[in-house]
């Protein structure tokens, strides 16, 4: 199972990241208290270790910046989560997770994307929504919303491809060393 630290923007995060290891890190360019910029973004993935994939996460923004985020080797992956269509996400050119929430299941077999993300209602808010409700799907899928070391066990019994943790590794809005340290070796252990 792979691991996904999302919310970096400061240079102590991309250390925490390199000491752990996940398998996925996530700059946010969606309006946010964890947004970061295009050049915070460069500054600190050229910090980040070259086996952790880069994640950019957008809602509706304007594909030339995506591209211009993936030629210049900011990021490895997008994350969408808005209302981007299916001629939107395969002009990207790179691969793509699609977000989906409670009520949008139903939308997620119109997707032809790399990866879903199963989320709360409100994105990066830590809140947990109603895991019961996640459909059956072939895709593989990151699962997402209030993820934190208390329910990790239970998160990892519903087998996603990946978990993707933000709000359950900070501490007074900002990220935990000792958080982080604690989730990544708890999937790793799983």
């Amino acid at each position: 199972m792979k691991i996904k630290i999302c919310g970096l923007f400061r240079e102590c995060d991309i250390d925490y990241i390199n000491e752990a290891l996940p398998d996925y890190a996530g700059f946010v360019f969606a309006e946010s208290k964890r947004k970061v910029s295009e050049s915070q973004a460069y500054a600190l993935s050229r910090r980040l270790s070259p086996s952790i994939k880069s994640v950019g996460v957008f809602v509706d923004n304007d594909i030339s910046f995506i591209r211009n985020l993936l030629e210049r080797g900011i990021i490895d992956i997008v994350q969408l989560h808005g209302r981007e269509d299916e001629e939107y996400m395969s002009a990207i050119g790179a691969p793509v997770i699609k977000a989906v929430r409670p009520g949008e299941f139903t939308k997620m077999n119109n997707y032809t994307v790399d990866f879903l993300l199963f989320d709360s209602p409100r994105a990066g808010s830590g809140e947990k929504f109603d895991w019961r409700l996640i459909p059956e799907t072939e895709k593989p899928f990151f699962l997402a919303g209030g993820i934190n070391s208390e329910n990790i066990t239970e998160a990892m019994k519903l087998n996603p491809y990946a978990i993707d943790v933000s709000s359950g590794v900070e501490s007074d809005g900002v990220k935990d060393r000792r958080k982080i340290l604690e989730i990544v070796r708890s999937v790793r252990n799983g």
